[in-house]
């Protein structure tokens, strides 16, 4: 096949911007991190999604050669330190360790919430718990069964103690009191912390949470178990049955946690970083401390950067329609 030069020219000129993108990224795969990475939590110290990034963190500062530094930034449910992260320079060293949360505030707070699937990319997905359903020692139901048909007797209206607007708990809730055919009355509170101490109290009735905090309650009998977010059962709670196998299919719900990054920041700086925390991942540590806190790491086919936008937007999704039909409205 014969070219002109003046398409000659064009070619050669085509293969050498092609090299000169090649070797930049290149380079900022090889020269980056060059200070500190700050993984910004938008959560308060001690929670599930402040462990993880601490031991997620801890194994990036080792394969990166750099510091890791977490830091909570909480308030607004997790939007501020949310903002934080889509504004700051997409360079690769200000992350964000967030969860399912994240979806539904897109919904929740459209105006003032950044908007997630724009403005964030996904480095890649971290771990994941089901959520467990329990209720006041008191509640005179024993069982999934028992307690659905509570829920529905004519004058009832069970109390869902809950997190917060748009926090899993009160998402979970709104699903289960649709999926029984119900009404229910939402008590807020201000995190699962507090909304747990009244459900031992016997101030509400219902909560939805994940293992931690909850299943130690369950084994010593001061509250009850009524059954898990999963597809089957969990090992920690083998008695408590799938809220999925015993006729309810939208209750199977992931409590997913996962590590993302400004959407500009460069495509080998996010692989790198998702390289580092595939490595993380695969470190019996770090996978050991997920499971004293209820949690397993995402499987290897799940973890690339693609995978955890494709969850985000279909997250944003599913929560969305589920936040409109319930007419979900944040405080």
């Amino acid at each position: 096949m014969l070219y002109s030069r003046r398409t000659a020219l064009q070619l050669s000129a085509g293969v050498a911007s092609m090299s000169f993108v090649s070797c930049a990224g290149l380079a900022q795969t090889q020269t980056f991190p060059t200070r500190n990475v700050t993984i910004i939590v938008p959560f308060a110290p001690g929670g599930s999604t402040d462990l993880t990034a601490r031991a997620v963190g801890e194994h990036l500062a080792t394969t990166l050669r750099q510091n890791v530094i977490v830091e909570n930034v909480g308030g607004a449910g997790g939007m501020i330190g949310t903002a934080r992260v889509s504004r700051a320079t997409a360079d690769g060293h200000t992350l964000l360790l967030h969860q399912l949360a994240l979806a539904a505030n897109a919904t929740l707070f459209p105006k003032t919430s950044a908007n997630v699937e724009r403005e964030l990319s996904g480095v890649g997905l971290v771990n994941y718990s089901p959520m467990i359903l329990v209720g006041r020692k008191s509640l005179s139901a024993n069982s999934i069964q028992e307690l659905s048909a509570w829920m529905r007797q004519s004058g009832q209206r069970a109390k869902f103690g809950h997190a917060g607007p748009g926090y899993a708990s009160h998402l979970c809730a709104a699903l289960f009191a649709e999926q029984v055919g119900t009404q229910v009355e939402m008590v807020p509170y201000r995190g699962g912390a507090p909304a747990m101490a009244d459900i031992v109290a016997g101030h509400v009735d219902l909560y939805f949470g994940p293992p931690v905090g909850i299943v130690e309650y369950i084994q010593s009998g001061l509250i009850k178990g009524f059954g898990v977010s999963s597809k089957e059962r969990v090992a920690q709670l083998p008695n408590l049955p799938s809220l999925v196998q015993v006729g309810y299919p939208k209750m199977e719900i992931r409590f997913w946690q996962g590590l993302f990054a400004p959407t500009a920041t460069p495509k080998p700086i996010l692989e790198k970083l998702n390289a580092a925390l595939r490595l993380a991942l695969a470190d019996v540590k770090v996978t050991d401390s997920f499971g004293r806190i209820g949690f397993t790491a995402f499987a290897k086919d799940e973890l690339t950067t693609t995978a955890a936008d494709r969850l985000l937007r279909a997250e944003v999704a599913r929560w969305g329609e589920i936040i409109h039909t319930n007419n979900i409205q944040a405080e």
